[in-house]
């Protein structure tokens, strides 16, 4: 009886079932959404031109280490760390691209595709997340954005233009709330550059 009991308690802590160990007041994860607060306040979207080019823009690849759900920050330079008690509602690879496509529609110039499936595209869009992290080597800190870009013409199979986009964006205090705050600015001001570098590659 014994046994079968001491089998269930482990197997319910290896499944986090119970608190095993009187952590009472570990604080309760917080979960933020990955957002581009300019859209909001930006200008009324702009009509889709009928012979719109179709843009293909995939999901954004991010490096191992970045592909997860919680928040990254480094206190010092050449290591990462990840937050224990905050989280992304969405992986940032997956959410930046949805906020992409979005800013994308509403400047019209693009008819956007996820692409996959039967879609055929005019150009692809190819994006990386190369850094994002809250860089805490001082207090209060900022977020580090740095994307990498390529516009492809697929009828062509030429490479039109690469770039990379860089943002620093300073936390107004030294906690997960603002290191979130200033990666939505961070997302919104790549986004300004990176639609404005589309409009001039067509």
């Amino acid at each position: 009886m014994k046994s079968g009991l001491a089998l269930l308690l482990l197997a319910l802590a290896l499944t986090g079932c119970v608190n095993v160990g009187g952590k009472a007041n570990t604080p309760p994860v917080v979960h933020y959404v990955l957002d581009d607060p300019a859209p909001a306040a930006g200008p009324t979207p702009t009509p889709q031109r009928a012979d719109a080019p179709t843009l293909l823009v995939p999901d954004t690849t991010t490096g191992g280490f970045y592909d997860t759900d919680r928040l990254v920050f480094s206190r010092s330079t050449g290591t990462r760390g990840q937050y224990q008690f905050a989280r992304w509602t969405e992986r940032p690879g997956k959410r930046f691209a949805d906020l992409m496509r979005a800013r994308l529609d509403r400047q019209g110039a693009w008819i956007v595709s996820a692409g996959g499936g039967y879609v055929r595209g005019d150009r692809l869009l190819d994006t990386e997340l190369v850094e994002f992290y809250h860089d805490a080597t001082r207090q209060p800190g900022h977020v580090r954005l740095v994307l990498r870009a390529e516009l492809v013409d697929l009828k062509q199979r030429t490479l039109l233009g690469r770039r990379v986009f860089e943002q620093a964006v300073p936390l107004t205090a030294y906690d997960a709330a603002s290191a979130a705050a200033a990666s939505n600015l961070a997302v919104s001001r790549t986004l300004d550059e990176l639609t404005a570098w589309l409009a001039m590659q067509q």
